[in-house]
């Protein structure tokens, strides 16, 4: 990549393989890790929209394929979310920031991202409770839109809510963002496209680095797989990252 001298492709190689793990780990695509990194690394905010949701698709797929082959996916709990965070992610995708407020707004959403790492907003599981479909609908169209414009997937936001209103367990919320991810990214990813706009022949690169780190993470996770020490890490990196994009 000639964004990168040798010795940072390298490092960022690394820290990829391991966002991907942890983020696979627990249903996620990784996208608020990728752009956290690709923040510290100063990548142009060209690149790193479209590239969040290349890895997004890959990862999040990955996971969600080990979650769904140890039965925790539960349909009836995905639909009213996704019905309406497809078409809003695909109207995100088209939306075209400035780079001043598209660095704010992304610097929040990894400010809450690092606070969950840290063990915040990871609400314990509840007895289960009815889905409210029109506030289902509500939370998706806004999740949906929020991810098409960032090039996030949602799921970082969606776990923890469907974990405090008592809407799923753990597994279950990881099954159901994995899949909430993929099609979020993949609508934001078209509409990103029908825009008239490109991925960088770079962002594909790093879907091979992403790929090994989300296989590792989604077998790992979907069983019994925990490491604290690796999301606080994490959780330093991202704030730092969001600290950068909001005061540079």
């Amino acid at each position: 990549m000639n964004i990168l001298t040798t010795e940072n492709l390298i490092i960022f190689s690394i820290a990829l393989v391991v966002i991907a793990f942890l983020y696979s780990s627990v249903g996620h695509g990784g996208a608020s890790g990728y752009l956290a990194l690709m923040a510290i690394f100063a990548f142009p905010i060209g690149i790193m929209k479209p590239s969040a949701l290349l890895l997004n698709l890959f990862v999040s797929s990955i996971s969600f394929f080990f979650y769904y082959k140890m039965n925790y996916f539960k349909p009836k709990l995905f639909y009213p979310f996704a019905i309406a965070s497809i078409p809003a992610a695909f109207i995100g995708g088209f939306i075209t920031l400035d780079n001043t407020v598209y660095k704010v707004i992304l610097g929040l959403v990894l400010v809450f991202a690092a606070f969950r790492l840290f063990g915040f907003f990871n609400f314990k599981e509840k007895e289960a409770v009815v889905i409210k479909l029109p506030f289902a609908l509500a939370l998706g169209f806004g999740i949906g839109l929020l991810s098409g414009m960032l090039g996030i997937g949602g799921g970082i936001i969606l776990s923890p809510i469907l974990l405090f209103l008592g809407w799923a367990s753990v597994k279950e919320s990881a099954a159901v963002s994995s899949l909430f991810i993929f099609v979020n990214s993949l609508a934001g990813i078209t509409g990103y496209f029908l825009g008239g706009k490109t991925i960088p022949i770079d962002s594909f690169y790093l879907v091979p680095i992403a790929v090994f780190g989300g296989i590792l993470g989604g077998y790992y996770g979907s069983g019994y797989f925990s490491n604290k020490t690796l999301k606080y890490v994490l959780g330093v990196v991202i704030l730092l990252a969001s600290v950068k994009l909001i005061f540079p």
